[in-house]
C-alpha cells in the first residue's frame, strides 16, 4: 500500500517542501516547492506565514506522514535560535494535522540519498532527480525537502519496528 510522505527542510527565509509516494521500494514524485516568508515582516508574522503555507501544502497534497530535517547547529546562537523557531513550526503544523512526524539529521538524509554524509547540495539535487525522474525541484530547498522525504521512505519501516519493540 502506498504512503504519501511530506518532507520539510525548515528555514526562516526559505522552507523547502516535497511530497512523494512510497510503495515498498518504489518512489514516485508528487509535488515540491519552497515557502518564502516575507523578510521585511516582523518575526512573528514570518512564522505565521510559514505556518499558513505549510498548512496549505498539507491540505492540498494530503500526506499520510511527515519528515523534518533536524537543524544544523550554527556558530551564531541568535541565528540558530531563529532557525529553531522555524523548525518548531515545521514540526507542529503536520502534528496539528494529525500526521506522524519523524526527524532526521542532515547527515543521515545525505547518506541515504547520496551515499555520503557530507554531500554537497548539487549532489543531493542530482540524486533526487535520479531517484525521482519526474521531479522538478526549482531550488535547493525543494530538492533537500524531497531528499528528506526519500530518507523517511527508506527508514520508516525500521523506525516502526523499533517503536514496536520499545512498546510504543
Amino acid at each position: 500500500m502506498a504512503v504519501r510522505i511530506l518532507g520539510i527542510d525548515p528555514g526562516l527565509r526559505h522552507t523547502g517542501w516535497g511530497v512523494i509516494e512510497a510503495d515498498g521500494a518504489r518512489l514516485a514524485y508528487v509535488a515540491c516547492g519552497a515557502i518564502h516568508p516575507p523578510t521585511d515582516a516582523d518575526f512573528a508574522e514570518r512564522l505565521r506565514a510559514l505556518h499558513q503555507a505549510l498548512a496549505a501544502v498539507i491540505k492540498s497534497h494530503e500526506p499520510d506522514e511527515a519528515a523534518v530535517e533536524e537543524t544544523f547547529v550554527n556558530r551564531d546562537p541568535q541565528s540558530a535560535l531563529k532557525l529553531g523557531h522555524a523548525r518548531g513550526v515545521a514540526l507542529v503544523v503536520p502534528a496539528l494535522a494529525g500526521l506522524e512526524v519523524a526527524e532526521y539529521s542532515a547527515n543521515l538524509v545525505k547518506k541515504t540519498v547520496v551515499g555520503a554524509g557530507h554531500a554537497e547540495k548539487a549532489q543531493i539535487a542530482m540524486m533526487v532527480k535520479v531517484l525521482l525522474p519526474r521531479s522538478d525541484a526549482q531550488s535547493a530547498d525543494a530538492a533537500d525537502a524531497l531528499a528528506v522525504a526519500i530518507c523517511h521512505a527508506q527508514h520508516r519501516g525500521a523506525r516502526r519496528r523499533a517503536a514496536m519493540l520499545a512498546g510504543k
